[in-house]
């Protein structure tokens, strides 16, 4: 599909008409100058035809940060087949504009000059201005007002080949697990195709860990925007990547400080954050490794575990000798307890070591996240530990599991069912989880068990 890149400098408005062609709030919008940082990509539909719009960070030179900002912008530009360049309609033109103008006229691509903010008759007399350009193709916009976008829209339409649109298809149900006439499990089978569908993959950590290296060492290019400015990513930054024929989607979230530490536009970074993890498979867990473990990190630990996911713990800035690794690992597991399934790997981003272990363990983690355990073989296990270990009695009363049976998927989810399943308590529940990991392929995803009674639909405190 085209590319369409919006382009210009600070505060002219691209992301507030990336979001308004995307018909969705995707690009966070603030009236800080320089809020976006990486580039948004998102797919739309222009009447009949579709292509990629892409929202770019703004052309400023001020630090460092903004520095590698224009130079992954500039870089973008090249890739793109139809340039938008944005201009702010409350100003008059200036030299700083005009220079990246030409310079982007001389690729040689389809380019127009919108001009925003033009909210008045007295923002449209001085929008004349900017004739100085010399641009073929002016539009007067105010994006604020969904003025002369339509016309821009059309412009666009003229440069895209002829298509047909695809269904837009849900990927995600959920699963049912009520119980049929008979009091037996209705085990429902997946609303998804885990073995074709892209691989959802968050990247999570503290500011500064080194989340934006790892993605461009993942995907082999400068996706992201990287400098050592605490909090350089502020919109999530997604890339695709394949690897033994299946697509990953991988996310670069913004960075997590202190709830006393975040500010401003971080809060709605923060909140993209989780709903990224929402729609993701695996996190990626990204910590320092040449810094100690600090509460945040067990914080946002509890994050990928609170959303169920499959998760891998990625020790970034690695130069320790391998013997420390188990070291650093057993404080890992006595810290994080609750993600004791997670592998752990450790690598190091800015220099690509080890970056290539992540794949397969990509694939390894969501095979297991995704699976379908066989009922014979499940109600197996579950017998064997029951007799080595019989379930502690209620009051002199006799606690019985009947069976077990998967309900659901992405991650694991199993049910007991069970005569007394409030009696069940949670110490025991840890023991069955772990003979069922000790049974079947469980590394790296949670496993919710539910004890559920004979033909009721209450469910009871789950475990991971």
């Amino acid at each position: 599909m085209k590319k369409i890149i919006l382009i210009g400098r600070p505060n002219v408005g691209k992301s507030s008409l990336f979001n308004r062609l995307a018909r969705q709030r995707i690009a966070i919008t603030s009236d800080v100058s320089g809020t976006t940082r990486d580039t948004n990509k998102a797919e739309i539909t222009i009447d009949d035809k579709s292509c990629i719009l892409i929202d770019s960070g703004g052309l400023d030179e001020s630090n460092e940060l903004f520095k590698n900002v224009k130079i992954k912008t500039l870089s973008e530009a090249k890739n793109a087949d139809i340039i938008v360049f944005m201009v702010d309609g409350k100003m008059l033109p200036d030299d700083i504009d005009k220079k990246f103008f030409y310079e982007l006229s001389s690729l040689n691509k389809p380019i127009a000059l919108c001009v925003n903010k033009v909210d008045s008759k007295k923002d449209e007399e001085r929008s004349w201005e900017f004739n100085e350009f010399g641009a073929k193709t002016v539009f007067n916009l105010s994006v604020s007002h969904n003025i002369g976008t339509d016309e821009l829209c059309a412009w666009i339409y003229n440069f895209l080949p002829k298509e047909t649109l695809k269904a837009d298809t849900s990927e995600f149900d959920e699963f049912l697990d009520d119980f049929d006439e008979k009091g037996e499990i209705n085990i429902q089978k997946p609303a998804v195709d885990y073995e074709t569908k892209n691989i959802n993959v968050g990247i999570i950590g503290r500011v500064n860990v080194g989340k934006s290296s790892l993605l461009n060492a993942l995907v082999k290019e400068n996706r992201s925007v990287v400098s050592t400015i605490e909090g350089t990513t502020i919109d999530p930054v997604n890339e695709s990547f394949v690897y033994e024929d299946r697509v990953f989607e991988f996310v670069d979230t913004a960075g997590i400080r202190k709830r006393g530490k975040i500010e401003g536009i971080e809060r709605f970074a923060l909140n993209r954050t989780e709903k990224i993890l929402e729609n993701s498979d695996i996190a990626l867990l990204v910590l320092d490794a040449s810094q100690p473990l600090t509460e945040l990190d067990e914080r946002i630990a509890g994050i990928a575990a609170k959303f169920e996911l499959g998760v891998i713990i990625v020790l970034n800035k690695w130069d320790k000798d391998h013997d420390e690794f188990d070291k650093v690992v057993y404080e890992l597991r006595d810290k994080f307890k609750f993600l004791a399934y997670a592998p752990v790997v450790s690598v190091s981003a800015l220099g690509g070591k080890r970056i290539h272990k992540i794949y397969p363990l990509i694939l390894e983690v969501y095979k297991n996240y995704t699976q379908k355990i066989k009922t014979s073989r499940l109600n197996e296990v579950l017998q064997d530990a029951i007799s080595c270990h019989p379930i502690p009695r209620d009051h002199g009363k006799i606690v019985k599991i009947f069976y077990g049976a998967q309900f659901g998927f992405a991650p694991p989810k199993i049910a007991l069912v069970m005569n007394k399943p409030r009696s069940l308590h949670f110490s025991y529940k840890r023991y069955l989880l772990n003979k069922l990991r000790e049974s079947f392929e469980l590394n790296g995803t949670p496993v919710v068990l539910i004890p559920k009674n004979r033909g009721s639909n209450d469910e009871e405190n789950n475990e991971n």
